[in-house]
């Protein structure tokens, strides 16, 4: 075993004392080092609470996060800022291209904000481009470029200081349905061959099947990890032929399942 993230009783309250709010109670799970991890629940599960508190961008109130042997539950100042530069990639649910920067100058964003500087960054940005078949875009500007483009753009954008965990929060949620599967195809070629670990916050079942090893399926109010869910299919590649897969229609009815039935427990 590589345990590259584990996280140990997470807690997570918003509010004052006169108010408290918990948001994630007592999360245990550990992420494996080029693991693709999904998470999944209904709205207010917390799925995004977790993900920015392994960002470091919001504390937890309780427990610890560790990503590697340091407990960045901990950390603070020049050393937070370290980890963050070092460690952690982050895709939002929009790209938020800034619309006066070209392409190239939006991918290169995170560079200037954490002071690296070199031509091997300026290469990366041009390998980055070429690497999702965007390079001839590199001069234009995002009201120049479609929105999976645009998408594409916030994932290598996310790449290239090189983290050791990418946290992907609904990133194609606003695309259509064919944009979604492909750029879907697209990331599971980038995790193979970049051996990145991934985690994936998303609302779409069949998404997190095809993409995930395993999935957290989380419920709400607080929010708590109720099911740890392995998506095996051996050798067979992660594409689109997987949707017909018998074993495919299984996971997602499973997980459907699973949240219909944690829903209907919140109800009551």
């Amino acid at each position: 075993m590589n345990e590259i993230l584990k996280l140990d009783n997470v807690e997570k309250y918003y509010g004052n004392k006169a108010n408290l709010t918990k948001a994630v109670d007592k999360i245990s799970f550990s992420v494996e080092k080029g693991e693709f991890v999904g998470i999944m629940g209904a709205s207010g599960s917390g799925k995004t609470t977790l993900l920015n508190c392994i960002s470091t961008i919001d504390r937890v109130t309780a427990g610890h996060i560790y990503v590697g042997d340091k407990d960045i539950t901990t950390i603070r100042g020049n050393e937070l800022n370290k980890f963050r530069r070092e460690e952690l990639g982050f895709i939002f649910q929009v790209p938020n291209l800034y619309p006066w920067l070209t392409i190239r100058e939006n991918i290169m964003l995170p560079l200037k904000i954490h002071k690296l500087k070199g031509e091997q960054y300026e290469k990366k940005a041009d390998d980055l481009l070429a690497y999702v078949g965007l390079q001839k875009y590199a001069d234009s500007y995002p009201n120049e470029i479609s929105g999976g483009m645009s998408q594409r753009i916030g994932v290598i954008r996310a790449m290239i200081h090189n983290p050791q965990i990418l946290m992907m929060d609904e990133p194609f949620g606003a695309l259509d349905e064919d944009t979604r599967e492909t750029l879907n195809v697209e990331l599971v070629k980038i995790w193979r061959d970049t051996g990145m670990t991934i985690i994936f916050i998303t609302h779409n079942i069949e998404e997190a099947v095809l993409l995930s090893q395993r999935v957290y399926v989380m419920s709400s109010h607080p929010g708590q990890v109720k099911t740890e869910l392995t998506i095996d299919f051996g050798e067979k590649e992660r594409d689109l032929d997987l949707l017909s897969d018998p074993k495919f229609a299984q996971y997602c009815t499973q997980i459907e399942q699973l949240i219909g039935h944690l829903a209907l427990d919140e109800i009551k």
